[in-house]
């Protein structure tokens, strides 16, 4: 049998293993295994199996994604982000509707330490959406804003998500962060827009909150030094070539570390934040395992030469292939954790994205974006289940309905980029 079709039978047995509940790793893993097995022989693909593990987890590139998680648990746990949204909340609210646009504005600011999308969006829900229900915060306000603000974890920088398209695709880390930079913060102001829309269309909303003194102001504003002093230093050192990614991870976490015991963390919750993180890093190492084994399948049974040549024979237009990648990613996003969607489909739709002549870097920062819709869509939608579970009498129809007009939002930031790629790529 031809390999490329092989390839596609296995490619679609893994998305029924998926459909099925395995877990994606697994799955990647034995398609990889029984495929590689198939198409080449079983002795090399249990070799692969024994071998590749090892080669994968002792990779050295690797080594920043632990330290990138234990910023954002060390900041959790310390209970920096009740000072952040503190902080936030004197600044915007005295305005209608400011108690949302302070806990949007506290999300960006908790994603300069936090490669994680759910990681912001626990940490911060956790302090602002019992304040804002109190204060008579529509649910779906409430709880939408959150979710969406959760998502800015994953474009920001420091990002995993950024981190590991960078390693697959064999990008530079560095890169990938700057690029991420002015896409993160429009975002975030286009998420603060539209939270001002609704609040002006729809002033049942919000109520608008009592003014704080520029005295008091100024005094919260502490609260946002720990965390622009560890993105200063991560983002600033990257830049200006000081320290690679790696130093740069580690000199992060352990800034963190240092704040967090100044303000007062005790051994405990120190164990229970690198707890968390090794739980987070095993969950993220057993995923790319499974997607380096995959990708030897992939190499071997040619899908992407196939579906490039493809492509050119029914002569698509760049931006119809572009468009046609980034429905498949919103589709999957629907059903599937947004890191093992990017592991399982990047080293697919990669080759067709360089043959239509897109930049990989620029790619890499639309890739995620798509890929941050489906943390907010049905029926996975993981920020909103994580807001579920931090306020589970909100019916979980009034979250997605709170979400809908930031999906519209971050739609527009597609657009835009898409319009005007120097938005990713002025910067670098």
């Amino acid at each position: 049998m031809n390999p490329s079709v092989l390839g596609l039978l296995c490619l679609a047995g893994m998305l029924v293993m998926i459909a099925l509940r395995c877990p994606v790793a697994l799955a990647m893993a034995l398609t990889g295994l029984v495929g590689f097995g198939l198409i080449v022989a079983f002795e090399p693909a249990f070799a692969l199996l024994e071998a590749g593990p090892f080669e994968t987890l002792s990779n050295y590139s690797f080594s920043p994604i632990p330290m990138f998680l234990l910023m954002g648990v060390l900041a959790s746990h310390a209970r920096m982000s009740q000072e952040l949204f503190t902080a936030a909340r004197s600044l915007f609210g005295g305005w209608r509707g400011g108690m949302a646009i302070a806990a949007m504005s506290a999300c960006g600011t908790f994603s300069a330490i936090s490669g994680s999308s759910v990681a912001t969006a626990a940490s911060m829900s956790r302090v602002a959406l019992p304040e804002m229900r109190k204060h008579g915060y529509a649910d779906s306000l409430a709880t939408g804003t959150l979710a969406a603000g959760g998502t800015l974890g994953i474009i920001i920088p420091p990002s995993i998500a950024l981190l590991l398209y960078a390693l697959i695709t064999e990008q530079s880390v560095g890169e990938m962060f700057i690029a991420g930079l002015i896409p993160g913060l429009l975002g975030l102001l286009l998420y603060c827009a539209t939270i001002a829309l609704l609040v002006y269309r729809y002033p049942h909303l919000a109520q608008a909150g009592t003014a704080t003194r520029w005295r008091q102001k100024l005094a919260d504003m502490k609260g946002f030094l720990p965390f622009m002093l560890v993105f200063a230093l991560i983002i600033g050192g990257i830049y200006s070539g000081l320290f690679t990614p790696t130093e740069a991870a580690a000199i992060g976490a352990f800034i963190t570390l240092v704040i967090a015991l100044l303000r007062g963390m005790r051994w405990q919750g120190f164990v229970a934040a690198v707890s968390e993180t090794l739980a987070l890093s095993a969950m993220i190492f057993f995923m790319i395992v499974g997607a380096e084994i995959f990708g030897y399948f992939l190499s071997v049974s040619r899908i992407s030469f196939y579906l490039v040549d493809l492509v050119n024979q029914l002569n698509m237009p760049p931006y119809a292939v572009l468009f046609a990648v980034l429905l498949l990613f919103v589709l999957l996003g629907c059903v599937m954790d947004s890191i093992a969607m990017l592991l399982l489909t990047v080293p697919v739709v990669m080759p067709l994205i360089l043959s239509a002549g897109f930049d990989p870097v620029w790619f890499g920062i639309v890739a995620v974006i798509t890929v941050e819709l489906g943390l907010m869509t049905p029926p996975v939608g993981m920020n909103v289940f994580v807001i579920k579970s931090v306020s589970p009498e909100v019916p979980i129809g009034q979250i997605y309905k709170g979400v809908l007009p930031f999906v519209l939002s971050d739609l527009v930031r597609l657009l835009l980029l898409i319009a005007f790629p120097v938005l990713a790529l002025g910067l670098i």
